[in-house]
């Protein structure tokens, strides 16, 4: 593999568990850190952007619960929710590497390792790191645009009680489920209106897209407001 793959934690209280692997792994990664307390995970992740945090289960002395993996497990998702977290486990403790991957980890590990099974799940780890922060963005860059895209009542003119029988329909009405049909002669408002009813619905953080039904075929016009199924006209490929 002659990319570097990405930025690595690993947090394991052997210290020649740690050795092992960044020896094999500084060769794949474009950056590796390690470290031996997990009490000092907040600072460097709160210092650091990493893609793949690689994480033991078990740190105190005598201890085999796992229960430490799983808490740091949380506090590390808690600071990161978009973090690849993989769990660093013994053969014996696989069903605790179970709960782990439930509970919000990638993958796991097995100590001892294989070092071409390591490569390649820290290798998908980075993928999938990418994958989440390039949807987060995406989230993000959508509800900026949704929230451009959108207004209460701040367009409206009026303070009318007629006015006002209208804006507390639309609160009613946006909290629902139900198809709004709006009727009213041109200029009087009617895309505010939808574009209201949007703004207080549970769709909110959704994008507001207005469609001039008028400028659509006759033959596509049901197709485009009520759906169509595979193959119900030409390029419909999907239902």
């Amino acid at each position: 593999m002659s990319e570097k793959i990405g930025k690595i934690l690993i947090v394991d209280d052997d210290e020649d568990v740690l050795k092992a692997a960044r020896l094999f792994l500084k060769k794949h990664v474009s950056s590796i850190h390690t470290e031996q307390n997990p009490e000092n995970i907040p600072s460097l992740m709160s210092n650091n952007s990493y893609d793949v945090i690689l994480l033991d289960m078990n740190y105190s002395r005598d201890v085999t619960s796992g229960q430490e993996g799983l808490d740091w497990l949380s506090k590390v998702i808690e600071i990161d929710p978009t973090a690849v977290v993989i769990m660093i486990t013994a053969f014996g403790d696989i069903n605790l590497a179970v709960t782990a991957v439930k509970n919000g980890a990638t993958d796991f590990v097995l100590k001892p390792w294989q070092n071409e099974k390591l490569l390649v799940t820290v290798s998908a780890a980075c993928n999938l790191r990418k994958t989440r922060l390039e949807a987060a963005s995406l989230r993000q860059r959508q509800e900026q645009l949704s929230s451009d895209m959108n207004q209460s009542f701040s367009e409206f003119i009026g303070a009318s009680s007629a006015m006002q029988r209208v804006y507390d329909t639309i609160l009613k009405v946006a909290k629902t489920d139900a198809n709004v049909l709006i009727l009213g002669e041109n200029g009087t408002g009617k895309e505010l209106v939808a574009r209201s009813l949007h703004y207080h619905s549970t769709r909110s953080k959704e994008v507001f897209i207005s469609v001039d039904m008028g400028a659509i075929n006759e033959s596509l016009f049901e197709s485009e407001l009520f759906g169509h199924v595979k193959g119900a006209f030409t390029d419909a490929s999907t239902d």
